[in-house]
């Protein structure tokens, strides 16, 4: 499954690439060019940029799940215990 982004945030991600080749590079890059390597490591470097966002949304939603029956868990068969303490309070 390709990698895709919306058209304004490959607007943005392209004049990122403009700007980070006429600061930090001996040649500026165009704006085709930038749109060819942003291409590029959507494709090349996007997938393994997801697959770890997936993980780790994964074990965020696993270790909700493992405290889910702390959260919501209710004691059983207690009726008799609590009609034990009601009756005591009567006999008194």
């Amino acid at each position: 499954m390709p990698i895709e982004i919306s058209k304004e945030a490959r607007t943005l991600a392209i004049a990122s690439i403009e700007r980070y080749f006429r600061e930090n590079m001996d040649e500026p890059i165009g704006n085709v060019a930038a749109g060819a390597l942003l291409g590029f490591f959507l494709a090349e470097v996007g997938p393994t940029i997801y697959n770890q966002g997936v993980a780790d949304a994964q074990e965020r939603l696993q270790a909700r799940v493992m405290e889910l029956d702390l959260e919501v868990h209710e004691d059983e068969f207690t009726y008799w215990q609590q009609q034990g303490r009601a009756g005591q309070k009567g006999r008194r």
